[in-house]
C-alpha cells in the first residue's frame, strides 16, 4: 500500500510527522504532497520535503489519504487538484484520515454531507454547516472516514488509521 499525506506551510508539526512515521513503521510507502514539490514548514518550525505537487499525483496509485491539520488546510482547500484527489478517495471508498483543521479540505471537496466526523473546535461549525453529523470525541470513524480533534488525540487517530491500513492489505 502507498499513502498520501497532505501538507502545506503552517501544518501542525506532530499531525503530519506522527502519521508519516507510524505508516512507515508498518512498511507503508508514504509520500507528502503539497501545492508545490519542495520544503514546507510547520507552525512550530519543523520542515519536511513535499515529494510532489498535488497536480502531479495519480490518486489511483494510493490506498490511503491523510490530511494534516494546523494552518495548512486553509491553503490546501483552495487547490483544485487537492480537492479532486480527495473526491477520488471517497468515490473509491478508500480510507481518508483527517485531523484538526484537516476536515476543511473535506468540506471544500463536498464529501462530508451525512457523514459522522470531528475536528478542531473552530472547524465544527463549518462541518455542521456542510451537513456532517459532528461528535466531540477523540476519534470518529464513519466507514472509510477517520477524523480526530487535534494533537492530544493522535494516539487514537493513529490506532484507527492503522486498523484501516491493515484491513486494506
Amino acid at each position: 500500500m502507498k499513502a498520501l499525506v497532505f501538507g502545506a506551510d503552517g501544518f501542525e508539526d506532530v499531525e503530519l510527522i506522527y502519521p508519516c512515521h507510524r505508516l512507515k513503521e508498518e512498511g507503508v510507502e508514504t509520500h507528502i504532497v503539497s501545492m508545490e514539490k519542495g520544503k514546507i514548514t510547520g507552525k512550530h518550525g519543523y520542515s519536511v520535503e513535499a515529494d510532489a505537487a498535488f497536480k502531479d499525483i495519480d490518486p489511483s496509485e494510493y490506498g490511503l489519504l491523510v490530511i494534516s491539520g494546523g494552518k495548512g488546510p486553509e491553503k490546501m482547500r483552495l487547490d483544485k487538484n487537492a480537492l479532486d484527489i480527495t473526491r477520488h478517495f471517497f468515490s473509491e471508498n478508500k480510507p481518508v484520515a483527517g485531523i484538526c483543521h484537516g476536515p476543511q479540505v473535506l468540506i471544500s471537496a463536498g464529501v462530508v454531507k451525512g457523514r459522522k466526523a470531528t475536528a478542531w473546535p473552530g472547524v465544527i461549525d463549518d462541518l455542521t454547516a456542510a451537513g456532517a453529523r459532528t461528535e466531540d470525541k477523540e476519534v470518529v470513524v464513519d466507514g472509510n472516514l477517520i477524523t480526530s480533534r487535534g494533537p492530544k488525540d493522535l494516539y487514537a487517530f493513529g490506532r484507527e488509521m492503522m486498523k484501516k491500513v491493515k484491513e486494506a492489505t
